[in-house]
């Protein structure tokens, strides 16, 4: 009888006990550190790691410095740590030159006057020295112990198209490629790809027809990524970037992203599904697609964004307080994990309410 209760405790133990190995790996991606001291950002850390997040796609500035504290921080909380910094959006700053900002079709600088949103100002991937500065930025962070690699994120070109669920809050129609938000036009880039191709595209009525100017453009991405990434490898850290759903249905098109081509570590495609008008299912498909096309060269995290008032979601008018409710998040993960993906990514932890983190305990833990 003492075997068989023993035996009984044993199947019930393991049956409520997860190994490390059944449970989806989880992302975030967050801010910091601002004022917080020591305590505060460990206690955060802690919560978080409590929670069910294993790693952090932490933005915490240029400051290597930054970096190690709070890496310090992370690591004896158990937690993967990567700085996220921008690499194509750059504000005015002394090291860049005016004429490495992108240019659009009708020749008006992102410096000067950017499209969309104020912080809009993107530089151009053409520039020798653009990849300089934006090597010597990740290069000094990958040097730092307490990080496990760099996050490159806007590394593309601003959006010709913006995604359908954006088109009302900044008043536009979007239903081709307008001059005004196509870029770059810059002189370098016309004129090295009329060397290449031998068409001065600003003689082209229409060159969002001309598929070869587009591809020009997507190379421009792909080769500043992959030299970025042979730098950051070789100083022994991981790099991975955060991309646009795809990426051929969305990424490719609208921001010239053909990131199934880049040379990272993995990838952490942004399946915003409430900026696409889809629901929660279709972080599923964009999650095939984009695992399809990577072929198994690298592993596919799935980004989330999520809705930090579940109850007045539909009282917004911006998209941007939209996101998935925890019902649509339990969806979203089952749909990223049956289709490939090697985890999940949270936009953000700040946005995730009680019944978000239940919904989340609730479905990372293989059944």
């Amino acid at each position: 009888m003492r075997l068989l209760l023993s035996l009984l405790l044993s199947l019930f133990l393991s049956a409520c006990t997860h190994s490390p190995s059944e449970k989806i790996m989880v992302y975030a991606w967050m801010g910091g550190p601002g004022d917080a001291t020591d305590q505060e950002i460990g206690a955060q850390f802690a919560n978080l790691k409590q929670k069910g997040v294993d790693a952090l796609l932490y933005n915490g500035g240029h400051n290597p410095e930054v970096y190690q504290r709070v890496g310090e921080i992370a690591k004896a909380q158990g937690l993967k740590f990567h700085a996220w910094i921008p690499t194509l959006l750059q504000g005015k700053n002394d090291q860049l030159k005016a004429e490495y900002y992108v240019v659009n079709s009708n020749g008006e600088s992102a410096l000067e006057k950017p499209a969309y949103v104020g912080y809009y100002t993107f530089l151009c991937p053409s520039h020798e020295g653009v990849f300089h500065y934006l090597e010597n930025i990740y290069l000094n962070v990958a040097k730092v112990p307490s990080i496990d690699g760099v996050h490159l994120d806007y590394i593309r070109f601003p959006d010709v198209i913006l995604a359908r669920g954006l088109w009302e809050k900044y008043g536009l129609t979007m239903d081709r490629e307008y001059p005004e938000f196509d870029y770059c036009y810059c002189s370098k880039c016309t004129d090295d790809f009329a060397e290449q191709s031998g068409i001065n595209i600003n003689e082209v009525e229409d060159p969002s027809q001309v598929e070869e100017w587009k591809q020009f453009r997507r190379n421009l991405i792909t080769n500043l990524v992959n030299r970025l990434a042979q730098s950051v490898l070789e100083s022994g850290k991981e790099i991975t970037a955060a991309v646009f759903p795809g990426p051929h249905s969305v990424a490719s098109q609208i921001v010239r992203q053909e990131w199934d081509l880049w040379n990272l570590d993995a990838v952490f495609p942004m399946n915003y599904n409430d900026f696409y008008l889809e629901d929660a299912a279709w972080v599923g498909d964009v999650t095939r697609e984009g695992v399809e096309s990577l072929g198994g060269k690298f592993p596919l995290y799935s980004g989330l964004f999520i809705c930090p008032d579940p109850e007045n979601r539909h009282k917004q008018a911006d998209p941007e307080n939209h996101g998935l409710t925890p019902d649509e998040l339990r969806v979203a993960i089952k749909a990223s994990m049956d289709n490939g993906a090697a985890g999940i990514c949270l936009f953000t932890p700040g946005r995730m309410t009680d019944a978000h983190w239940t919904a989340l305990r609730e479905t990372i833990y293989a059944n």
